[in-house]
């Protein structure tokens, strides 16, 4: 078979499956379970880099593993935080344009990496380390904060949703340097603050069920 099957990608490969079944569960209406789905994949992206690097590659398992990292990002940081707006009632023909503009700013900083990735890998340093435009894997924290909002404003929230889309889209693209790439120390807190948003929309869901 072709393709590259030991440990360094299943990470990524399981990081694909929890964005698919996100997109399914957000058009069968479960907005909820595909957030949960969207910190899934961030979680398992944040650590997939770390792995790989734990084993020496050849230069083609290398750029195997740039591509198929960033083909797994597009679904889960680029089609699934559309899928959801779609199951928030982004269903109007109006909200397309901003649906291209976000899919297309994801797939443009994610095809502009992997090209900054490879030269860079061609040099002593192996990896970049600062991030140019927003990074993709940014959303599986933006969105879930964005989606506890849905109760204090749900009046408006299909647009509250839309506008962080069509600005998190723009973001993708700008030409200026972000956060540096995370040591130890900043993922740790990432995932504290993950498993903040998850405790805040877990019990936010819960108290909507009671109300509901």
């Amino acid at each position: 078979m072709i393709g590259i099957y030991n440990y360094t990608v299943i990470l990524t490969y399981l990081s694909v499956c929890s964005a698919v079944f996100g997109v399914l569960l957000a058009f069968e209406g479960h907005p909820f379970g595909a957030i949960v789905c969207l910190m899934v994949s961030g979680l398992l992206d944040m650590f997939d880099g770390k792995v790989a690097r734990t084993k020496k590659r050849n230069r083609e398992e290398i750029n195997y593993g740039i591509q198929i990292d960033s083909l797994s990002d597009i679904i889960a940081f680029g089609i699934l935080p559309v899928a959801i707006g779609y199951s928030i009632g982004m269903n109007e023909w109006y909200y397309l344009p901003i649906a291209f503009i976000y899919v297309l700013g994801a797939l443009i900083r994610l095809a502009h990496f992997n090209v900054h990735e490879e030269e860079i890998a061609k040099t002593k340093k192996g990896r970049s380390t600062t991030f140019i435009g927003l990074p993709t894997t940014s959303v599986a924290l933006i969105f879930p904060l964005v989606y506890y909002l849905k109760d204090f404003f749900p009046n408006v929230f299909t647009y509250i949703y839309a506008s962080s889309l069509l600005i998190i889209g723009l973001l993708f693209v700008v030409n200026a340097k972000f956060i540096t790439k995370p040591d130890n120390k900043k993922m740790f807190l990432l995932i504290l603050v993950g498993l903040f948003e998850f405790l805040l929309l877990v019990i936010g869901y819960k108290i909507w069920i009671i109300l509901s």
